[in-house]
């Protein structure tokens, strides 16, 4: 990677997304779907086909600030992810989200099925559809919700336990497919995970909370440690055969349980909103359009049925469990959509040859889909950070 390349990437994301996010602004739209449009007007795919605005950025620098951007964002999201909240709500948590994935995953895997994908295909595409977003479900919630209020607990409790699940799902891909010997390599990673976790709290909380209480008062120490914690993780997951996704990810819910994490998550806010332009930039421009009238139909359904079936579901669950209706109801909406955990399990089994081309590129138009159409439901009816109007403007 040349720096002009990178400086010319910059430009572009940043330039490109602050024109973008102003007209958004003006025509009352949600600011993820123009960093999305930002991504697929300016990409590579489009650059190559003739069509785009003719400023697309290197397919390389796109791939890797797209890994450094989910590396971060994983680890920021994993620090508002306290698991105290999930043991105080663990019986009501545990049976809302496995009777909710459970069915999600059947309409997914059954919508893969009805498509001609194959058996493997179908199981997988049921996978992906059983998570929702932690960055749509936490950048559209208001603060004083994701901490104050019972359906922030609710909401990252729910989270926090799908993300372990997809997590479990990430390692039985890597360790089942590609490799001479995907057995023992399946093995090494499941046995590898629980002990890097249980490092990963322990060197936490006697180490680096012991690091954050003597030095608090110096700030920029504090976001240096962070950020070095984040990317120490993110290497050795790696190393250890799982991934830098789930390392960063450990990190961050292993400083969540951290007096100072809330302090952290504010401090680097501005680097989350860095991170989440980058992100959303990136999975606009490494989407192959070409594909899209192959998988258009499949993927315009699961997005449907997310979007639909969702909501409906976690209402009708949640409710069974006497949370009340407008709150079942409201939790439903922000969570109705795929996850970007989904994103890492089609790009993973298509990686480890489990599934087609075609299916990959399903999901994630998909998930895609349903990014753009859950944010509108949201940013429009439900208080959020970036709301279009005042009345419904909260942070």
């Amino acid at each position: 990677m040349h720096a002009e390349a990178i400086v010319h990437a910059i430009f572009i994301i940043f330039t490109g997304a602050a024109i973008l996010a102003t007209v958004a602004l003006y025509a009352r739209q949600a600011l993820p779907v123009a960093y999305i449009a930002l991504g697929l007007l300016t990409g590579p795919v489009l650059g190559e086909l003739g069509i785009g605005l003719g400023l697309a950025a290197d397919p390389a620098v796109i791939r890797g600030m797209a890994e450094v951007g989910i590396i971060f964002l994983l680890f920021l999201l994993g620090l508002n992810l306290e698991p105290q909240e999930l043991k105080r709500l663990l019986r009501e948590v545990t049976v809302v989200t496995l009777i909710t994935c459970g069915a999600f995953w059947v309409v997914g895997a059954g919508i893969g099925l009805v498509f001609g994908f194959g058996v493997l295909e179908a199981v997988l595409i049921g996978a992906a559809m059983m998570f929702s977003s932690t960055i749509i479900g936490l950048k559209l919630l208001p603060t004083s919700a994701l901490h104050h209020q019972r359906m922030g607990e609710i909401i990252v409790s729910i989270l926090l336990l799908q993300d372990v699940i997809a997590i479990a799902i990430l390692l039985l891909i890597q360790g089942s497919g590609g490799g001479d010997t995907p057995g023992l390599d399946l093995l090494i990673s499941l046995g590898a995970a629980p002990l890097f976790v249980v490092f990963a709290f322990v060197f936490s909380r006697y180490v680096i909370t012991h690091l954050f209480h003597r030095f608090d008062a110096i700030r920029e120490y504090i976001f240096l440690l962070a950020i070095g914690w984040c990317l120490g993780l993110a290497e050795l997951g790696y190393a250890l055969g799982l991934s830098y996704e789930i390392g960063a990810f450990v990190a961050g819910v292993s400083l969540a349980t951290n007096p100072v994490a809330r302090f952290i998550a504010e401090s680097l806010k501005p680097l989350r909103d860095f991170f989440l332009i980058m992100f959303f930039f990136a999975l606009g421009a490494s989407f192959d359009l070409a594909m899209l009238p192959d998988v258009f139909w499949p993927a315009l359904t699961l997005a449907l049925a997310a979007l639909a079936i969702k909501p409906w579901v976690f209402d009708r669950v949640l409710e069974r469990q006497k949370e009340a209706h407008d709150l079942s109801r409201q939790i439903g909406v922000r969570l109705g959509q795929i996850s970007e955990f989904s994103l890492l399990v089609a790009i993973a089994s298509f990686e480890n040859e489990l599934i087609s081309e075609s299916a990959s590129y399903t999901i994630q138009a998909a998930t895609i889909m349903t990014f753009i159409g859950s944010s509108y439901w949201i940013v429009l009816r439900y208080p959020t950070p970036v709301a279009v109007t005042e009345r419904l403007r909260r942070d």
